[in-house]
């Protein structure tokens, strides 16, 4: 009984996962569409609290923000069930979902690389799903809380160092800064143990969280409004799947089924690979690409993926 009862925990981890990133990708589009329905009801006036003012009035956008919501649901109960390592990979496929969701509704052009992208992503999730195992039983060392912490409170001053360069390097390292802020999210979900509201309140995991969480937007933001889209998601795609999945596995006791190592190493990297390919579509763009990765225009009034949508 104990191998069924642990096959059906990781499959319910995974799908948890899989939820997630489907959440978070459609969320994207909706919001995406919402945006530009309100853009051409209220032409240029207003500017961008215009925009958002009026995006948030339409059902799309309050699809996509209770999407938002859900996702982090599944995320949480995912990284409760499954190592951190596909987690990471099965958000970061939620570009996958963006791209599919946005060739429908906002009749985006996906090449024929694109569509191979797509299913390379799925490949990759389908050999982690084979070959992971239950997530970590250790806690971690009792400095990784404080070092979490720090590492969101890093995050803040990446911000500040990178919104003083300008083009590629600017979109990067704001792009890897929100990575790391929301991979500072994922390990924290692991170390939260208790509810108590006492313990809460003096766990330091649960004040990364929430810092990491906040840096994380406030980067990707700042990313995605004055610089290349596809540079600053491929940026958070690798902050928000490396260093988390290497904390997962260093100090969280994060395994794979035995004599399963080296499918999930090549699943990590294949879905990460895919989504990389495809990190166009980390706000959900108009039906032309970027072309010369110059400034992107703004199609979503706060799109983006990861923790968060």
């Amino acid at each position: 009984m104990r191998p069924l009862s642990y096959s059906r925990f990781v499959l319910f981890g995974m799908v948890c996962a899989l939820g997630a990133a489907v959440c978070f990708g459609t969320a994207t589009v909706l919001q995406a569409v919402a945006a530009r329905a309100a853009g051409e009801a209220g032409g240029q006036g207003g500017g961008e609290a215009a925009l958002l003012l009026r995006a948030v009035r339409q059902w799309r956008y309050a699809a996509g923000l209770a999407l938002d919501g859900l996702g982090f649901v599944f995320q949480i109960l995912a990284l409760r069930s499954v190592p951190i390592y596909a987690v990471g990979a099965a958000l970061a496929a939620s570009l996958a979902v963006t791209a599919v969701v946005a060739a429908r509704l906002l009749r985006v052009r996906l090449s024929g690389a694109e569509w191979a992208a797509v299913g390379v992503v799925c490949a990759g999730l389908a050999m982690l799903a084979l070959a992971s195992g239950a997530e970590g039983e250790r806690g971690g060392p009792s400095w990784l809380r404080y070092a979490l912490f720090g590492t969101a409170a890093g995050v803040l001053l990446l911000g500040a160092v990178g919104g003083r360069l300008s083009g590629r390097p600017r979109a990067l390292l704001l792009g890897l800064g929100a990575g790391c802020g929301f991979g500072v999210v994922e390990v924290a979900v692991r170390l939260v143990n208790s509810l108590d509201p006492y313990d809460l309140l003096t766990d330091p995991a649960l004040y990364a969280l929430l810092l990491g969480g906040g840096a994380a937007f406030l980067l990707l933001t700042s990313a995605l409004q004055r610089g290349s889209v596809t540079t600053a998601t491929a940026g958070m795609v690798l902050g928000e799947t490396l260093g988390p999945a290497a904390v997962g596995v260093l100090w969280l006791g994060d395994r794979t089924r035995a004599g399963f190592a080296p499918l999930a190493v090549l699943g990590f990297v294949v879905a990460v690979a895919g989504a990389l390919a495809l990190a166009r579509f980390g706000e959900a763009p108009g039906a032309e690409p970027e072309g010369d990765g110059s400034t992107a225009t703004r199609e979503g009034a706060g799109a983006g993926t990861g923790s968060g949508g």
